[in-house]
């Protein structure tokens, strides 16, 4: 039966790469989002032969089960075809996509999944992803390791355990059917929009209802204003809906738009300035390492990153107590400069240090008891004495007390 419902696909270079390695599809039954990745021309290639050979899929099927093998087959189909590309045209070796594809068949969704873009689902307010990212920071996750959040920047977040290349003639591919309903929006994307957008932002375009082209594009606008380090690739499938059922040409964007034949550029160098650090880290490229020692020697590293964390908080945490201590004792010697007049229980005394404290901590001593009974001080006198009468030194503390002797022997 074909798909009854609406669809929409957009890529975009974004903010920092100069070419667009992203594919898209958009048909009547197909949806895919392919990202390539293996140079300036290699990942362009290989993404576009993916969403050319899946392309051949957007048809009807009888079954689920015939689906999903179809799904398959014609991923293997496409990795062998990588391989024989390569093999005519040596420069685009390394070259490789990620692939994650959606075949609706009545009532269900058949999905094929190889790499780190992504599938989500919208159902009734709460967004899903559905697919697992083929990442060496998901296995960190997956592990404990680290935290969802602390993978979002992870340095090494761009590295893909499992992708479509030329490489592996028989790619360990995720496959699974789901049920659909209507009302449900599925979301496509490339890692420019995931890496970027986080899911509360992502679940709150996608709950406004506008049209699925209206919304790839606020999508779109988001990862743009969150500075689109990398290429952009967006589809949105809605299942029935208000909106009006698009059954006619297959919408397909990014370089798998581009006549067949994709012309190999001259390798330009990477362009760097110091006055952006952070966007030509943010500009590192996917890629691929599937050796079991190298996820080790990662896994390796990335505990040794942990140790030297630790002990750079603890460090720093000394560091600060150690300022902190250092303050307070400066503070403190400073107010042993200080002298005030005031009053014991029954005489005037000469106090070292400032009025206030710190909590029960008193920032005074008592330095001489004078003697000087305050019931001999005039009323005016005494009462001063009892609010405290600061002294810039331990000599003008001592001229103070000369002058109140004098008032107390005049009193009396």
């Amino acid at each position: 039966m074909v798909f009854q419902g609406s669809s929409a696909a957009i890529s975009h270079t974004g903010k920092v790469r100069s070419n667009n390695q992203d594919s898209g599809y958009a048909g009547s039954n197909l949806f895919v989002v392919a990202d390539g990745m293996g140079g300036h021309a290699g990942g362009d290639v290989a993404s576009s032969l993916a969403i050319a050979r899946l392309a051949l899929l957007d048809q009807p099927f009888s079954s689920t089960a015939e689906a999903e093998l179809a799904l398959r087959d014609s991923i293997a189909d496409t990795a062998t075809e990588l391989i024989e590309t390569v093999g005519r045209r040596p420069e685009l070796a390394g070259m490789g996509t990620t692939v994650s594809a959606l075949v609706m068949v009545d009532d269900y969704a058949v999905i094929a999944h190889i790499g780190d873009s992504r599938i989500y689902l919208y159902r009734e307010g709460a967004l899903t992803q559905i697919t697992t990212d083929h990442t060496f920071v998901q296995r960190l996750v997956d592990s404990g390791r680290i935290t969802p959040e602390e993978a979002r920047y992870h340095p090494r977040r761009s590295v893909l355990m499992r992708v479509l290349g030329d490489m592996d003639p028989d790619p360990e591919v995720d496959t699974f059917i789901m049920p659909t309903q209507p009302g449900d929006r599925w979301l496509l994307c490339s890692d420019g929009l995931s890496g970027v957008l986080d899911d509360a932002h992502t679940a709150k375009a996608l709950s406004q209802g506008l049209a699925p082209g209206r919304t790839a594009d606020l999508l779109l606008k988001h990862a743009l204003d969150g500075g689109a380090p990398d290429n952009v690739t967006i589809v949105i499938v809605d299942v029935g809906g208000q909106h009006p059922v698009f059954l006619g040409t297959p919408s397909i964007v990014g370089s798998a738009s581009n006549p067949i034949g994709v012309e190999v550029p001259a390798a330009r160098p990477g362009r760097s300035s110091w006055l952006h650090p952070n966007r030509q880290a943010a500009n590192e490229p996917t890629h691929f390492e599937p050796d079991a020692e190298f996820l080790e020697e990662l896994i390796e590293e990335d505990r040794r990153r942990a140790r030297r964390r630790r002990i750079g908080w603890i460090v720093g945490f000394v560091l600060v107590l150690a300022a902190i201590a250092a303050a307070l004792a400066v503070g403190y010697n400073w107010t042993q400069t200080r002298y005030y007049i005031g009053a014991d229980d029954d005489t005037v005394v000469v106090y070292r240090g400032v009025q206030q404290s710190i909590g029960p901590i008193p920032l005074s001593t008592p330095h001489e008891d004078t003697g000087i009974a305050l019931a001999d001080l005039p009323d005016f006198e005494r009462a001063t004495v009892e609010r405290t009468i600061s002294a810039r030194s331990l000599s003008d503390a001592e001229l103070i007390v000369d002058r109140l002797r004098e008032m107390a022997g005049a009193e009396n």
